[in-house]
Order: structure tokens, then C-alpha cells, then sequence
């Protein structure tokens, strides 16, 4: 199973790596999941320098492909020869996007017609003809998008239930919730997450 998580320049930390620690917790050998980058290395929007584990064309041949978001999201969505890069295909990969990530499945053509994203995002979506969900993930069939950072997680979860099932993400949820908390997380997992499911 590869996963692709791409992460460009300018990057948020929160969708990239809350999602990617997630899903390398599943237990399983043939579990790949790889940061993706445009280049060898990229800076966050906070100035968090990382190196690319997989170049941006890993995701074609990917399971599973995750947009992450950030600064210049919008700048790389309008950037012909940066989409030349991604040859998707929805009936055999999974494809998720985090906040502007959405962007990308708006100008790859992956898009529903509804899309979950951020705040800041939203507008420019919606002036794009796009219906934008007040849920936190939005799925149609192998297409998923997530609003607000902290919605990584449920995107994750979706990617894991789809793969393996749902006992095995409420499990990873509920080790990486706060203490406390972990049955009210998993609660709230499972009520966005499982009536997303086939």
C-alpha cells in the first residue's frame, strides 16, 4: 500500500505530518506512506526545512494520494506545469485533500462539485462554481476532502478505514487522542468518518 502525501513549499505542518503520523502507526508490512515534494527539500510556513522522501511523481503510481495545504497552494494550483506533473486516477487511487489542498482537486478535475476546505480557501472555490460542505470531511466514492487543520485526523482515518476498516483507525485514533479524551475522540471520529464509508 503506497500513500502519497503531498507537501509543497510553504507547507502547513499540521495536515502533512499529523496525517502521515497517523497512518504509519497501521500495522502492517506492506504500508508505505512518503512525503512528496516538488523539489529535494521544502520550508514550512513556519520555517521547517524537511527533505523530500518521494518526488512529486510518486503519487501517480500511488494508492492513495493526500493534498496537504499552506501558503502557496494557490500559486502551485494555477501552475500548468506543475499539475502536468500528476497523472491521478480516481477509479483505482483514493484522493484526499486537506484545506487549500482542495484546490488541486478543483483544477485536476477530481473534484464532486463539493468540497470541504478552509476558511480562506472557501471563497475562491466558491467562485469557482464549487458547493462548499459545512462538514469536516466531505466523501464522494474515492474522492475526500477535509476543512480546518485539526481535520487531518478524520482524513486519516478515512484513508485507514477504507484500506483496512474502521476497528483498526478507531484503535490508532484512540492512541493518539489526548488523555481523557480518547472515547470521546474515537466517538467523534467514528460519526464523521463512518457514514463517509461504502
Amino acid at each position: 500500500m503506497k500513500i502519497a502525501i503531498v507537501t509543497l513549499e510553504a507547507f502547513n505542518e499540521l495536515d502533512s505530518f499529523v496525517a502521515s503520523a497517523i497512518l504509519n502507526r497501521v500495522p502492517r508490512n506492506d504500508w508505505s506512506v512518503q512525503i512528496c515534494c516538488p523539489t529535494d527539500s521544502v520550508t514550512s510556513m513556519n520555517g521547517v526545512r524537511i527533505s523530500a522522501q518521494q518526488p512529486i511523481e510518486y503519487a501517480n503510481d500511488a494508492d492513495v494520494v493526500l493534498f496537504g495545504s499552506g501558503m502557496k497552494t494557490a500559486e502551485y494550483a494555477t501552475d500548468r506545469a506543475f499539475l502536468a506533473r500528476f497523472a491521478l486516477d480516481k477509479s483505482r487511487q483514493l484522493i484526499g485533500a486537506q484545506c487549500s489542498g482542495a484546490l488541486f482537486l478543483h483544477r485536476l478535475g477530481l473534484g464532486t462539485g463539493t468540497l470541504s476546505t478552509d476558511t480562506m480557501t472557501a471563497p475562491h472555490l466558491s467562485k469557482e462554481g464549487v458547493i462548499i460542505s459545512d462538514r469536516p470531511l466531505h466523501v464522494q466514492g474515492n474522492i475526500a476532502s477535509a476543512g480546518g487543520c485539526l481535520a487531518s485526523h478524520y482524513l486519516a482515518a478515512w484513508v485507514i478505514a477504507m484500506k483496512t476498516d474502521w476497528q483498526t483507525a478507531a484503535e490508532i485514533i484512540h492512541y493518539v487522542a489526548p488523555v481523557g479524551q480518547k472515547d470521546d475522540f474515537v466517538s467523534r471520529a467514528h460519526a464523521v468518518v463512518v457514514p463517509m464509508l461504502p
